[in-house]
């Protein structure tokens, strides 16, 4: 990780700017779960992970309580995270197909995984200023990964959030509809996927199933690949034809 990367990192961790969030952690980290009860819980705002280098970035919403919360990694130590990471690895993103805790030795090749919110919300509802008050650490997190061509984003909240930060950097009147697998183009020239969120309620009712994860990130890794002076070649028939362009 780089040198930005890793200041980014520190004071993501160290960030109180918003009392709600601050105080639910440290219920969280007090009370456990049942399973997690003899556990240390990381119990402070969770940064991103992966490779500095990274094409792909892999965005959520925010921390679950009881996953990253208490392991300190995103989308590690909970349901949504297992069932992702075997896709992950299934795709060769990842050198395992599991994240358990943050030293487990899992490795991502090209590949960022963050949030837009650092910190759990109750009830997985965060606030408004919660969201704007995170935004930079999110927009900072873009700024340095020089090489980033995809987001891909899951879950609509986070694929809301997302544009809406992009909305606030950029004019943006196209209209944007969360759907599994719509590819849009960014106006700096990356790719945002939608994707629907790997939670037990979606893989127990099959929204989304381990095929439908598979081929899309599949996909990602395609588009990741081009290189930037095709995505400005094409970028007017992106715009045009966004939703069936990139089926690749």
């Amino acid at each position: 990780m780089t040198i930005k990367l890793k200041k980014i990192n520190n004071t993501i961790i160290k960030c109180k700017k918003c009392p709600r969030l601050v105080s639910f952690i440290k219920k969280i980290s007090i009370q456990k779960r049942k399973q997690n009860k003899n556990e240390k819980y990381w119990g402070k705002p969770v940064p991103g992970f992966g490779d500095n280098k990274a094409k792909l970035m892999i965005l959520g919403l925010a921390p679950a309580a009881h996953g990253g919360t208490r392991t300190g990694r995103a989308f590690t130590g909970d349901k949504s995270g297992n069932f992702l990471f075997k896709s992950l690895f299934l795709t060769g993103i990842s050198n395992q197909d599991f994240s358990e805790k943050a030293n487990d030795n899992l490795k991502l090749h090209d590949t960022y995984i963050t949030n837009i919110l650092k910190c759990v919300p109750p009830g997985d509802k965060p606030e408004s200023k919660e969201l704007n008050r995170c935004s930079n650490y999110f927009e900072n997190e873009i700024e340095n990964l020089k090489n980033l061509k995809v987001i891909v984003t899951l879950g609509k909240v986070a694929f809301d959030n997302c544009l809406k930060i992009y909305k606030k950097k950029f004019m943006i009147q196209k209209k944007f509809e969360f759907k599994h697998g719509n590819k849009y183009l960014l106006p700096d020239n990356k790719v945002l996927i939608a994707c629907y969120h790997p939670s037990p309620r979606n893989v127990n009712t099959k929204l989304v199933t381990t095929n439908m994860i598979n081929q899309l990130l599949i996909n990602a890794k395609k588009i990741a690949k081009l290189q930037n002076k095709d995505l400005e070649e094409i970028t007017q028939i992106f715009f045009e034809n966004s939703q069936k362009f990139f089926n690749l």
